[in-house]
């Protein structure tokens, strides 16, 4: 084998729908300030009987049976996600003993905050490329609300949670491209989820200019590595993190073919889980034809980033 693939996809998202007109009665703001700043509309909060591993098994099991395979099936499980409360065991360790997993998986959680999921899937294509693992459970889960500071409405606008997963195995052809990953340490600042408790903070500006301004030509040479441009693109699927960044970035990326996720107006900022969650619903609803190239591109917590093409399953 000399590559790897996508086979299939699930998502799960919690029942409770939190709306801009509930935000605006615990804080100061109003659903017209929400939407002309951050283009978010409504979000899902789990309850406390959803923990992160709860949400990642749910999406998880989906992505499974779209799969036609059984948890034994599967000898890697990596969960991306920076909303674990506890250390050990881990997510991935929590997700495989939830679906009944019997075949020793190795798992492991990786822990790049909102870029997380297109690291996770990179690491994933790598494990497989080298012969360690054959097929894989790569999972983006976060409970952002579990960390927000609801009394700050520069952030508590943009929390949601939710889970996306994807199978990924072996194959002759490969169907996931090179990754281009990479941070900028010295602003690693300005996103934050710090302190105990834990409290999700940021600089949005700061955000807001680093992702509209240096990202891009960052995208493009992900599509490079590829071997194919921005217009081959069916669809762009970005981070979730803010419609005001989206919009921009997907536009001065070149798709001008291309769907683009906006996940975020119905889901908020789901950190790890936005990308998979986002794709999953593309490709549920028929928006994307099976074979065609994707470009995912996370980015965010650190100053981190992480993006590749990958062949629609």
């Amino acid at each position: 084998m000399t590559g790897s693939r996508i086979v299939a996809l699930g998502h799960y998202q919690p029942a409770k729908v939190l709306t801009n007109e509930d935000l605006a009665a615990m804080v100061d703001t109003s659903d017209e300030w929400i939407r002309s700043r951050v283009g978010i509309r409504t979000r899902r909060i789990a309850g406390p009987e959803e923990p992160v591993d709860e949400l990642a098994a749910q999406a998880a099991g989906k992505a499974l049976a779209g799969a036609g395979l059984t948890p034994d099936d599967i000898d890697l499980v990596l969960v991306a996600t920076s909303t674990a409360v506890d250390r050990s065991p881990n997510m991935a360790a929590r997700v495989a003993a939830k679906l009944g997993m019997g075949g020793a998986p190795a798992v492991m959680d990786i822990n790049v905050v909102c870029s997380g999921f297109t690291h996770a899937l990179a690491t994933a294509d790598h494990a497989i490329r080298a012969g360690s693992a054959t097929r894989a459970l790569v999972i983006g889960a976060d409970k952002m609300t579990e960390i927000t500071d609801w009394n700050d409405r520069t952030t508590c606008v943009l929390t949601g949670d939710g889970a996306g997963a994807a199978v990924v195995e072996a194959t002759a052809e490969p169907g996931i491209g090179p990754v281009l990953w990479g941070s900028v340490p010295e602003m690693g600042h300005a996103v934050r989820i710090e302190g105990s408790p834990a409290v999700f903070a940021q600089e949005g500006q700061s955000v807001y200019r680093w992702a509209t301004t240096q990202l891009p030509p960052i995208a493009r040479k992900v599509c490079e590595r590829a071997g194919i441009t921005p217009e081959d693109l069916a669809a762009v699927v970005l981070h979730q993190a803010n419609l005001r960044i989206i919009d921009p970035v997907a536009q001065k990326i070149g798709a001008v073919n291309a769907v683009v996720a906006r996940d975020v107006v119905d889901s908020g900022n789901t950190s790890a889980a936005s990308i998979p969650m986002a794709l999953s619903k593309l490709v549920e609803r028929g928006e994307i034809a099976s074979g065609a190239p994707v470009l995912l591109f996370g980015f965010g917590g650190n100053l981190s980033y992480a993006g590749q093409v990958i062949t629609c399953p």
